[in-house]
């Protein structure tokens, strides 16, 4: 007998928990007749509500990752991305890495659970040097780089530059911003003990939230009562704030006000990937729209929850927050309502009543609201933790958090900086106008190449100009060919979007491609000016 095949794009908790529960189905029925598939580019989940503490270390990385074959032994997986959707053949393209290579999937009836993505074009420069936290890699590349900040803190002579190298910007105020910024202010500064040089008072700290009160999910009292927390522990909280612009030195905000930081988190909310964006589906604030069966009704056997499903709940006639306690009961109730489908029985309509919610403000202290009571501080972050413990799948990964927890008290902060740096390669950088690219006598270490907008050379004392630059100009040869310090500075015009090529990959082109070669050598002897 042919299989009826379930195909969920997405393994978030909406994806996974559907999975578990297509899983269970499967051993109640008399016949082997269902197939379910998986297409996720991880071959694992994350446990995200963990995922703050693997920056302060507290976590390992494998402990709020959970490979998805453990919890749905049952299906087939594929660890790819998805390319396109195409409706009309009932298949779903993908490939490993987005290479040429593409593969197409049938199915029967496609579960669409491929939540949100970070929204980072809406700021100039975020795409190019905001950092995420969505992900373990995510959380593990702040970490070193956090570290590899207090390192080089710790030797600058640089007063200004010191000061930003230790200042920490975290864009957004909700949960996931609140707690990467608790998180990363208890490491920050229980770390700087480990520096000779660097003191307490030397250590920013910023939160910046475009709206009136920070975590505006809970009623008006536990928002203050976080927002005091936040302040106690040194955090500077600046609310109805919005920033406009990132570069590689500063964060420059709504009314031109400029913080000169090395480091700033973005956890200013999702918006959907390219491939929901082209789906000819109904959308409302860019999820798509399902009816009370988390069924899409312009086509049939087609199914969306979590993050990018726009869910009325049945129970409060008001859109389903998207958050992961929703989400898991939404794909349990969806796996129910497929099955459904299949046999030809009634399906039921998705409700929930809301538990509560809860988010950490730091180590020994958190907030939420559980079962409508408010619960705060010390018993709060006790609450806390043992809620999400008693809900991480796996009794062997429960044990490992619970000893790392404990484990936590007894042991210092761990400070080991393995670098996560990608291979010098070709990248994007922004920067503002009127800020420098360079100045005459940085080290050169690596070529621009004018993308947008436009640049001025300028050189000596007085810094004089002496040339100018525009789309489609290179500049900063010279400094790399000769291993010599730049002999002028740039600084831009207007906004400049440029590609950088580090010195390995430069030098490389430059050896083996001799028409590059000659064309730089060229460059070269006409521009000495420009570094």
């Amino acid at each position: 007998m042919e299989k009826t095949r379930i195909l969920i794009l997405g393994g978030g908790f909406g994806g996974i928990y559907t999975a578990m529960e297509l899983c269970k189905a499967l051993k109640k029925r008399p016949s082997d007749d269902l197939e379910i598939v998986m297409v996720n580019k991880e071959n694992y989940t994350v446990y995200t509500p963990m995922l703050g503490e693997v920056i302060s270390g507290n976590l390992s990385p494998l402990d709020v990752s959970i490979a998805i074959r453990d919890l749905c032994p049952r299906i087939n997986l594929y660890v790819q991305g998805v390319e396109h959707i195409d409706f009309d053949r009932k298949v779903v393209i993908t490939s490993i890495n987005s290479s040429s290579v593409k593969n197409e999937i049938p199915y029967d009836h496609l579960v669409l659970a491929m939540g949100l993505e970070d929204n980072f074009s809406i700021v100039r420069g975020l795409s190019d040097h905001g950092l995420h936290f969505k992900s373990v890699a995510d959380a593990l590349i702040l970490r070193y780089h956090i570290i590899n900040l207090l390192e080089h803190a710790d030797t600058e002579k640089d007063e200004a530059k010191r000061r930003k190298m230790l200042t920490f910007v975290v864009a957004g105020g909700g949960f996931s911003g609140v707690e990467a910024i608790g998180e990363m202010n208890d490491y920050v500064r229980g770390a700087a003990r480990r520096y000779n040089n660097i003191k307490d008072e030397d250590i920013k700290m910023i939160l910046l939230h475009g709206y009136e009160r920070i975590l505006p999910e809970f009623p008006p009292s536990l928002s203050d009562y976080s927002y005091n927390i936040l302040k106690g522990k040194k955090i500077d909280i600046r609310l109805n704030v919005f920033i406009e612009a990132v570069t590689s030195d500063e964060a420059v905000l709504r009314g031109g006000t400029v913080i000169p930081t090395k480091t700033v988190v973005a956890t200013i909310g999702g918006a959907p990937g390219a491939v929901l964006k082209a789906l000819p589906l109904k959308k409302e604030r860019g999820r798509i729209v399902v009816n009370q069966y988390l069924a899409v009704t312009e086509l049939p056997n087609i199914w969306a929850l979590g993050d990018c499903a726009y869910i009325m709940d049945n129970n409060t006639n008001k859109p389903c927050p998207p958050t992961a306690q929703f989400a898991v009961r939404e794909g349990r109730r969806l796996a129910k309502n497929i099955i459904a489908e299949i046999d030809g029985s009634p399906k039921k309509p998705f409700s929930f009543k809301d538990l509560g919610m809860m988010g950490a403000l730091g180590h020994h202290s958190a907030a939420g609201v559980v079962l409508g009571i408010k619960v705060s501080g010390l018993l709060g972050w006790m609450m806390w933790r043992f809620v999400y413990w008693s809900k991480l799948p796996g009794t062997v990964r429960k044990i490992r958090v619970a000893f790392d927890w404990i484990l936590d008290f007894f042991v210092p902060l761990d400070i080991v900086n393995i670098n996560l740096d990608p291979t010098e390669n070709i990248s994007k950088m922004h920067f503002e106008p009127g800020e420098m690219i360079f100045h005459e006598g940085d080290p050169g270490d690596k070529v621009f190449v004018i993308l947008s907008g436009d640049a001025v050379v300028l050189k000596g004392v007085d810094q004089k100009p002496v040339g100018n630059l525009t789309i489609g100009d290179c500049f900063g040869e010279g400094a790399l060919m000769h291993d010599r310090p730049r002999s002028a500075s740039v600084r831009t015009v207007t906004a400049v979007d440029v590609l950088t090529v580090e010195r390995k990959a430069f030098k490389a082109l430059f050896t083996n491609v001799p028409v590059l070669r000659e064309a730089f050598a060229s460059l070269i002897h006409q521009r000495k000016d420009i570094a």
